[in-house]
This record gives C-alpha cells, sequence and structure tokens, in this order.
C-alpha cells in the first residue's frame, strides 16, 4: 500500500516489511503461554495471528478492527486533508466521525466492550492482534489517559504492546 493512504478498515496488501515485522513478533513471543489469541478479522492482523499460531483457536473480533474511515478510506491524507469535514475531524477527531464512519470515541466504546468481555474470562494471559487506534483506544481504558492524550502513544508495525486488565 501506498504511503499516505487512509486505510482504517480496508482490507490491505501486507507490507512490504511482514515478514521481517513476523519474525521479530515471533521471537518476542516465543517464551510467552497465551491461554486464547484474538485477532482483528483484517488479513493485516489475522494472518499474523493464523501464522504465529497454527494449531491455536484464533478468534476474529470485529471491535478489534481499526477506527472505520467510512468514505475516507483508501484515499489520500492529502487530498482528505483539504476537505472541510476533515479541518473539523482533525480538530476533534475524538467525538468527530468521518463522513460515513466513526470517531475515535466510538472505537474506544467497542474497544471497552471487548475489555469488558475479555475480563468476564478466566484467561492469564492473551494475545491481541489489532491496529494502532484501538491498541491507543485500549491505552486509553487501561491507563486511564484522555483519548486526546492516547494518540502520543507510538505504535510501530509488528511492535509488541502489553496491558494488564
Amino acid at each position: 500500500m501506498a504511503k499516505g493512504i487512509c486505510y482504517g478498515q480496508s482490507d490491505v496488501p501486507l507490507a512490504d516489511s511482514y515478514l521481517q515485522e513476523k519474525s521479530a513478533v515471533e521471537d518476542r513471543i516465543q517464551q510467552l503461554d497465551f491461554c486464547q489469541v484474538y485477532t482483528s478479522p483484517l488479513n493485516r492482523c489475522s494472518l499474523l495471528a493464523r501464522q504465529l499460531f497454527p494449531h491455536e483457536h484464533v478468534v476474529a473480533d470485529a471491535r478489534l478492527m481499526e477506527l472505520n474511515f467510512g468514505e475516507w478510506e483508501l484515499q489520500h491524507w492529502d487530498d482528505i486533508s483539504e476537505t472541510p469535514h476533515a479541518k473539523v475531524w482533525f480538530e476533534d477527531f475524538v467525538h468527530t466521525q468521518c463522513p460515513k464512519g466513526e470517531s475515535f470515541s466510538e472505537q474506544i466504546l467497542r474497544s471497552q466492550k471487548f475489555l469488558n468481555e475479555l475480563r468476564q474470562k478466566d484467561y492469564k494471559q492473551v494475545a491481541v492482534f489489532t491496529h494502532g487506534g484501538t491498541i491507543r483506544a485500549i491505552h486509553s481504558l487501561v491507563n486511564k489517559v484522555s483519548a486526546q492524550k492516547a494518540f502520543e502513544l507510538k505504535v510501530d508495525y509488528g511492535e509488541l504492546v502489553s496491558f494488564e486488565i
């Protein structure tokens, strides 16, 4: 996928760096023992989860998907940023929905529903393969960080982020 493209919930091809990221994640999780594996249903997460856990039941959960950018999906950010709605969204992405999409607060809400359900389980450690926006939403919820501040958390492709819920 070309740089500068908004792809949110679009099921785009894997990044060219996928094999290196897969190898790095594999090395970091080798000594960890997971009770359950969850993934976003989008290929850029689910393929990695299923390759790293080929003998496990990997549960795809739509609540783990990236932000729904609606009409902005697969558009170049330079083109999006010139629209009147984008100016409003950039000023308050927490509460403002993308055209025919969702706001960050809506993504936080669906992440909260996932976490609430996860807390009902008797798991000691789970693996969750998800996206930067969802990781930031969970960071906001678990670490009680404002939604605005959650975006200060830098999340790289293939990065391992841990939370205690």
